[in-house]
């Protein structure tokens, strides 16, 4: 099994997060999957941006939900990575699934509404990627598992993954009853008991971050379905490596 190369914020060690030239990066460079977060701004629009706030990746201060797209608009958000992205704008749902849509890329988005309990955001994102024809090819996740619910309920036909950081030796159970169809776990949770428990219920075990060569080959042993990385090309480079030694 070849596990999944997801670019986390796309390539987001070596452009700004959340960014075209992130996700350009992360397509050029080999990634199966970007992975990215959606937040809706004050008009109801889905916005690219991890963060509810502005100020850690924009020139701009105030929180997503107190401006309207427009506003957003006029901030940069490549210049606090470096100046060779001055000018870099928040990137909204629309203009990413143009993007995304005629190229062989799986999506995973991360609904941002753990701290900030957006309404409808499910039903908003899910008719955005109806529009675009990406049902089929993306996965909803979230840390909020009423969310995961909610979108189990309302979508039925979407995928969709519980984040999750905490210990629980009931969490597969836990998520499956919740109507999540995988599991997204940080990477101190990951054992090979909970690889196959997830794997028994046909469910996906997808791991984050995961940044370092020797945390990459455990995940390729243990047989994850997916890893997020903010080093694409490292990962790439580190399963060809797991897969030449396996066949020798």
């Amino acid at each position: 099994m070849k596990t999944k190369i997801i670019a986390h914020r796309g390539a987001s060690r070596l452009a700004p997060e959340n960014t075209m030239p992130a996700f350009e990066l992360a397509y050029k460079l080999g990634a199966d999957a970007i992975e990215t977060d959606v937040q809706l701004t004050k008009d109801n629009v889905p916005v690219i941006i991890h963060d509810e706030h502005v100020r850690r990746t924009t020139n701009g201060k105030g929180y997503i939900k107190n401006f309207t797209f427009q506003a957003l608009q006029q901030l940069d958000a490549g210049s606090w990575f470096s100046q060779k992205y001055a000018g870099a704008t928040i990137v909204s749902l629309d203009e990413f699934l143009q993007w995304i849509k005629p190229k062989s890329l799986y999506l995973n988005i991360e609904l941002k509404n753990n701290k900030i309990d957006y309404t409808n955001i499910e039903t908003i994102v899910y008719e955005k990627l109806r529009q675009y024809q990406l049902i089929n090819r993306t996965i909803l996740s979230t840390f909020n598992p009423a969310s995961v619910k909610r979108t189990h309920e309302l979508h039925p036909d979407i995928n969709v993954a519980l984040l999750t950081s905490r210990r629980n030796r009931y969490l597969v159970r836990d998520a499956k009853q919740l109507g999540a169809t995988a599991l997204h776990v940080k990477y101190r949770l990951l054992n090979q008991s909970l690889i196959d428990a997830c794997h028994e219920e046909n469910m996906p075990v997808r791991v984050y971050t995961i940044n370092r060569s020797i945390r990459m080959q455990r995940c390729f042993t243990l047989e994850s379905d997916g890893i997020f990385t903010d080093v694409p090309d490292l990962a790439i480079e580190q399963r060809k490596l797991f897969h030449t030694e396996q066949k020798h």
